[in-house]
């Protein structure tokens, strides 16, 4: 079994709270990824739950035993750093078999455990070479079965890939993701990046500022954010936001004015929105060449071309903010030409001041719920 249960957990550092009273299940054979920025606390929280840094308030629960005051030796953990940590002068089978060794464990056990680690992390081949002789992604993966050995109820990644190039990151990516569903066990992954999160979750936990924002799946975070933060942190490049006066509400949803054009968002509304001013999102990607239900002609800035999509940077007006387009790699745009894009008000979100998300009314098949939401299929 792995599961974990946070309990209002705190962090101080002095009088400041890092920490503000985290409540989290994650269930047996989940793998969960923290993400958020830089300072929003995921590390710390990790190494709460590790036993590396001590817990000011609340309590951590692995299969419901209380485990703030055991040492992490006794948490029934293993954790994978951002630094590889091997010991240079030992061999693959030497830096996998570690941990066993300080445990005394048999020889013969031993020796195969670790062959079966490095079985699964395709390093059978590499056990009496040193890791001096191995590339980055083989380095982090002889971190990984040194974990494995342990047989561990959770395993614990504190951004083991950011030290990658990008096409060793891809590559780990999909390695992980098959050592989850090979090992079935509960895995705890800590990121800066988002890519990582929705390639890799069974579920996201967004935190900013010290406070969990949003726990869901990861289409769910993207299709159904809750709040301004979610929307703007989850999706690459970011969502679009736009400042509009709401004139009515009907059932349909929302009516908005965005500089004279009218648009009805399909979104439940609440009482009191007639009059005040509210945030439009869209994201780049859902953004069209023309006229749509809400048309904008912006002139580009910077044109970004990767092949299958051409990314194009506007400047709207004084506001500050950079408008970006997602569009087909093959359109013939150019910088400093003005170009007309239109926004269908079935992608648009629509925020209220305090930066929450209006429900959004989205038809999905059941293969989207199913994406939406992995535990109900």
């Amino acid at each position: 079994m792995g599961q974990l249960n946070l309990n209002t957990v705190q962090k101080f550092y002095g009088t400041f709270e890092v920490l503000k009273g985290i409540e989290l299940e994650v269930k047996n054979g989940e793998f969960v990824v923290f993400v958020g920025p830089s300072g929003c606390g995921k590390s710390t929280l990790l190494r709460m739950i590790a036993g590396l840094d001590e817990t000011s308030s609340g309590d951590i629960l692995i299969d419901g035993k209380r485990v703030n005051d055991l040492p992490p030796v006794k948490r029934g953990i293993a954790m994978v750093f951002q630094s590889y940590a091997l010991y240079p002068h030992m061999t693959v089978f030497e830096n996998i078999a570690f941990p066993l060794r300080v445990e005394k464990m048999p020889e013969e056990k031993l020796k195969a455990k670790v062959e079966h680690a490095a079985r699964i992390l395709h390093l059978d081949q590499r056990l009496q070479q040193k890791p001096g002789m191995l590339s980055g992604g083989q380095r982090q993966r002889v971190a990984i079965g040194r974990a494995i050995v342990r047989e561990p109820k959770i395993f614990l990644f504190d951004e083991p890939l950011s030290n990658l190039d990008a096409a060793l990151r891809a590559d780990m990516r999909i390695e992980l993701a098959k050592l989850h569903r090979q090992l079935q066990a509960t895995m705890i992954y800590v990121t800066h990046d988002q890519v990582e999160a929705m390639t890799m979750a069974d579920r996201i936990v967004v935190l900013n500022a010290g406070e969990i924002a949003q726990t869901g799946a990861p289409l769910e975070l993207y299709h159904k954010p809750a709040n301004i933060f979610v929307a703007g942190f989850i999706g690459n490049p970011k969502m679009n936001f736009l400042a509009v006066t709401c004139t009515a509400v009907s059932d349909v949803g929302v009516e908005v004015d965005y500089k004279g054009q009218a648009v009805v968002v399909p979104v439940r509304p609440h009482a009191g929105l007639v009059g005040r001013t509210l945030t439009l999102g869209v994201r780049p990607e859902h953004i069209l060449l023309g006229a749509g239900d809400l048309s904008l002609s912006v002139t580009p800035t910077v044109i970004e071309r990767l092949g299958a999509h051409t990314v194009a940077y506007a400047a709207i007006g004084g506001e500050g903010e950079n408008y970006c387009a997602m569009l087909p790699g093959t359109v013939a745009i150019r910088p400093e030409e003005q170009v007309l894009t239109g926004i269908r008000a079935a992608d648009c979100h629509l925020f209220d001041e305090a930066g929450i998300a209006l429900e959004r009314r989205v038809e999905l098949t059941d293969i989207d719920m199913e994406l939406l939401d992995p535990a109900a299929a």
